[in-house]
């Protein structure tokens, strides 16, 4: 039987992040007033009932956005696949990327590395971004999209189920940390 590792990592939030929640709650705060201030200079009541309404969905709208920002990545090494789903606030499952491991042509931790070659598509799905010393960046070929690059954070479970599949000179250069 072929092994099955898996890993669940939790996007961390960022400031962008806050400031989506922030102008939110912002906007759901003003709409009443909003709308008090137009139905007092109009004269209309009306504009007070739908500024309710409207009020009344703005906190469906904001609880919904808060959702969306809680955002994880599943890793999973089954044989010879890597998937990585992105998964929205524990309802949402998206397959992000599919690679065959022993297809991947370049695997490091270092993203100077990377930034010179051409790549066509890129999927970006580790816990943190800016965390360099965390993330590994998977260069693959698919028909599709030509050459493809991964950002992803995985733990040393999913590396090792990796590493009987992955070419030998990916195993020297990310493992032993010699180049061929």
């Amino acid at each position: 039987m072929e092994g099955f590792n898996e890993q669940v990592v939790k996007r961390v939030n960022k400031p962008k992040h806050l400031v989506i929640k922030i102008i939110a709650v912002t906007i759901e705060v003003l709409i009443p007033f909003i709308f008090a201030g137009i139905a007092l200079t109009t004269g209309v009541q009306y504009f007070m009932i739908v500024g309710l309404f409207v009020f009344l969905f703005g906190i469906y709208g904001v609880w919904y956005t808060f959702q969306q920002l809680k955002v994880e990545y599943e890793y999973s090494v089954a044989g010879n696949d890597l998937d990585v789903y992105k998964i929205i606030s524990l309802r949402k499952r998206k397959l992000v990327c599919q690679v065959k491991i022993n297809e991947i042509t370049d695997m490091t931790k270092d993203e100077k590395e990377i930034e010179r070659i051409r790549v066509h598509k890129t999927f970006i799905a580790p816990r943190d971004v800016d965390a360099k010393d965390e993330n590994y960046y998977v260069l693959f070929n698919t028909p599709a999209f030509g050459k493809c690059l991964l950002v992803f954070s995985p733990n040393e479970q999913i590396l090792n189920g990796m590493r009987p599949r992955l070419d030998r000179d990916v195993v020297l250069k990310v493992f032993y940390k010699r180049s061929t």
